[in-house]
């Protein structure tokens, strides 16, 4: 089949939902694309989302804001999907995997069928199973297909250190991996502000009790989506997904987590699972400096394991992700080394 060519300034949103559109107001805002498309099953939606939207254009960058359909996939250089059943009061993500992953089989096989060549970041919920069903259902190479994963609750985490220290939440530097949900995990070794060490800052702030306050934060962490009184993240959420936008569009290399597909192969029966790393986000300019490193990298396209995960579980994760690739220690710690993550 031919190579489709890819228009780098077009960006294809599917779901025009709280989060869908509110994605594309800040796409529209952050002058990224000069074409963006809105697909929902809705069409008198996606047009009505797009008209208002386009209003504001005069206020940003040149661009064009349209209802499209499924054919406006095939040169974008980067597929968003909201689209989803929303989380109901009690429920949890995990709850929605019957509904969306139905939704997402109406959704996908469309998008393989115009012989889609860019990016698809998945932003429903939940994230990282339906990152692996739009794996399976298009098709398309494991580091084309990536799921928004804790990223949200990462800038959560760092909201919540910059209040509790009373400093630029800019400035703090901590990560959430695992799950984007209930089993998610703060890896609290690792975080730092500006350098300190979170546990010194802490001091420094006037904060001794370390267990109480880290757990209290990472409970509220954790259910700030159900404390947060809106029918859906609609802030946080698009800052993400503008913020995936720009790391894959501008290949600018950024360590964050995202939810990648490791192949477990033996390890687990179903295959494969999506779970969220460090890792560094490249572009192609990147990726094909890397595939020039040695032999060992030429598997490697747009993520790639970063320090901070090393520094935070040592040589162990290095082996198991190694393995996991199929590549030796070294030729893991030699990317990390080379991409100074």
């Amino acid at each position: 089949m031919k190579t489709q060519i890819v228009n780098s300034k077009k960006a294809v949103m599917i779901g025009c939902g709280f989060v869908g559109s509110a994605s594309v107001f800040a796409l529209m805002q952050s002058g990224l694309f000069t074409e963006i498309a809105l697909i929902d099953a809705d069409k008198d939606k996606a047009e009505g989302e797009a008209m208002d939207i386009s209003h504001g254009i005069p206020f940003a960058s040149p661009m064009r804001i349209y209802a499209g359909d499924y054919d406006d996939v095939a040169d974008a250089a980067i597929v968003i999907i909201s689209a989803g059943a929303g989380q109901k009061p009690g429920e949890t993500r995990i709850d929605l995997v019957n509904k969306n992953v139905a939704i997402f089989k109406s959704i996908i096989p469309e998008i393989a069928k115009r012989n889609f060549s860019g990016i698809l970041l998945i932003v429903a919920n939940p994230v990282d199973i339906l990152t692996q069903v739009a794996i399976k259902l298009s098709g398309l190479p494991e580091n084309r297909v990536i799921g928004s994963g804790t990223v949200l609750d990462s800038a959560r985490l760092r909201y919540k250190l910059g209040e509790h220290l009373s400093v630029d939440s800019r400035s703090v530097h901590a990560f959430i991996i695992g799950e984007h949900g209930d089993s998610e995990v703060v890896a609290w070794s690792s975080a730092n502000v500006s350098g300190v060490p979170l546990s010194e800052m802490c001091e420094m702030r006037g904060h001794y009790k370390h267990k109480e306050n880290t757990e209290e934060i990472a409970t509220e962490v954790k259910l700030m989506r159900e404390d947060v009184n809106t029918d859906a993240t609609v802030e946080g959420c698009p800052q993400t997904a503008v913020a995936f936008a720009a790391y894959l569009i501008e290949d600018h290399s950024a360590a964050k987590k995202v939810g990648e597909v490791v192949a477990l192969g033996e390890h687990v029966r179903h295959g494969a699972v999506a779970v969220e790393m460090p890792l560094v986000v490249v572009g192609e300019e990147t990726s094909a400096y890397l595939a020039e490193l040695d032999d060992h990298t030429a598997g490697i396209a747009v993520l790639v394991l970063s320090r901070q995960l090393i520094a935070l579980h040592g040589k162990t994760v290095v082996a198991v992700y190694a393995d996991l690739r199929g590549y030796p220690d070294s030729a893991v710690v030699a990317f990390d080394s080379r991409v100074g993550a």
